[in-house]
């Protein structure tokens, strides 16, 4: 009996309770269903709108002053008068078009308007300081500039892609500078933010060596590294890491190359070159096989890329017929080669004896003053202009070459401004470079960006 009363109190203080609190219930339960939606179906919308701040560390191997900052930054910083394109093709940047006049001594560029720096300044012509030798500027009003020229000079445009900036590196790109930090003349890291949204950050961090940058990533100094030449890592492969995602391209702005002496009272004569040349395996793990020294996607070789593939019986002939294997059969050749290719160098070591051709090994630590042959790399300019690597007039010709039709093709070359002769004189150029090789050209390297996931 005493249960049953105490049974019916419980029954009645509970409703007692709905009938005061049932409204408030009732709202709560529908607030609560709002929140379940909103969090099951709109956290993808809303996220995003919540202003955290994404930093992304990159990391990159290089010693860099403030003066010579990687081309991979600079760009994102500011643009030039011109851009160009992964095919070296002019395109208009900072200036919407231009003229060429005077026989391609006089260029009028004309600027876009409402460009403006990352300090909310318009851009106008009296911010462009190139600073060039034998050019003298006009700016007759804030959207147009003029270059006149000394002489004709067809790469002009190109030179003109260089970013432009005021102090402090402030530019027009799409992100501003806003720390540096060094570490005596160099650089050790460089902040970028962006110019449409300061929660997007970019954080460049330098490191001496590929092994200290892969270190900084597994380490998580870094959630990005670019330019790595290959994915090893001590004992195991970044490859094989869970967290990581590798990229694999091909660096088009430096080519692996063999240079040789061509004073050198041996390799002066043509066909001991020629037949070294046609020792050379056609195809490279390391990087893709490239014949000539310009980029193969570039608009110059439009009439076709010239190739010398491996043929050793015929290299065995043209050591036969030379002259020091006249004399006594037989030759030793001193490679000089860079750090980094002490393996490749050991491997065409062993092509080379096929013809009878010994070779000695000197590892160096930059481009020697006097060698035979030097392995290393040349990085391409972005006009095919070649002129300051082969031209006989010139103290950067490394090879000490001197072919009067080469140099007669160089001269050419910068001076033509038709985009289609230019193409007619760089295939001359190329083909009669091959037919006395002041260098073998080996390849482009691969090259890896790894990111972590």
């Amino acid at each position: 009996m005493i249960f049953l009363k105490r049974k019916r109190l419980v029954v009645w203080l509970f409703k007692a309770y709905l009938n005061k609190w049932r409204k408030t219930i009732f709202l709560s339960f529908i607030f609560g269903l709002i929140v379940f939606f909103i969090l099951r179906y709109g956290v993808n919308y809303f996220i995003p709108l919540v202003p955290f701040t994404h930093k992304e560390s990159i990391g990159m191997v290089g010693a860099y002053t403030s003066d010579n900052l990687p081309s991979e930054i600079l760009h994102k910083i500011s643009s030039g008068l011109t851009d160009i394109d992964k095919n070296n093709n002019v395109l208009p940047g900072i200036a919407k078009s231009w003229e060429i006049k005077d026989d391609g001594k006089k260029y009028i560029f004309y600027l876009k308007k409402n460009i403006h720096f990352s300090d909310g300044k318009e851009f106008t012509s009296n911010q462009i300081e190139y600073n060039f030798l034998d050019v003298n500027v006009e700016k007759p009003n804030q959207y147009t500039i003029i270059f006149n020229l000394k002489n004709k000079y067809s790469p002009f445009l190109v030179t003109v892609s260089k970013p432009i900036f005021k102090k402090n590196f402030i530019g027009v790109g799409d992100y501003r500078v806003v720390s540096i930090n060094l570490n005596g003349n160099f650089v050790q890291s460089i902040d970028l933010v962006s110019v449409k949204s300061n929660n997007k950050e970019l954080s460049y961090q330098f490191y001496p060596t590929e092994e200290a940058l892969k270190t900084a990533f597994v380490l998580g100094e870094v959630s990005r590294i670019i330019g790595v030449k290959n994915t090893k890592f001590e004992d195991t492969d970044l490859i094989k890491f869970a967290n990581a995602n590798v990229v694999k391209k091909i660096d088009y702005t430096q080519q692996v190359t063999l240079f040789y002496n061509t004073q050198d009272k041996y390799l002066s004569d043509k066909k001991i070159r020629d037949a070294l040349s046609y020792t050379i395996p056609d195809s490279f793990n390391e990087g893709q096989r490239n014949h000539s020294s310009f980029n193969p996607n570039s608009w110059v070789l439009e009439n076709g890329l010239v190739t010398r593939e491996q043929n050793l019986n015929h290299a065995k002939l043209l050591f036969k017929d030379s002259q020091i294997s006249t004399q006594s059969g037989s030759l030793t050749i001193e490679i000089k080669t860079l750090p980094q290719y002490k393996d490749l160098a050991k491997e065409i070591q062993k092509y080379w004896q096929v013809i009878n051709v010994k070779s000695k090994i000197v590892v160096v630590d930059a481009l020697p003053d006097n060698f035979q042959v030097f392995l290393g790399e040349f990085n391409l300019p972005k006009d095919p202009d070649q002129y300051a690597l082969w031209h006989s007039s010139q103290n950067s010709n490394i090879t000490n070459y001197k072919n009067l039709r080469i140099d007669k093709l160089l001269e050419d070359g910068r001076q033509t401004i038709d985009i289609n002769e230019r193409k007619k004189i760089y295939s001359d150029f190329q083909k009669y470079l091959l037919d006395d090789p002041p260098a073998t050209f080996l390849y482009f390297p691969y090259v890896y960006e790894i990111t972590r996931k």
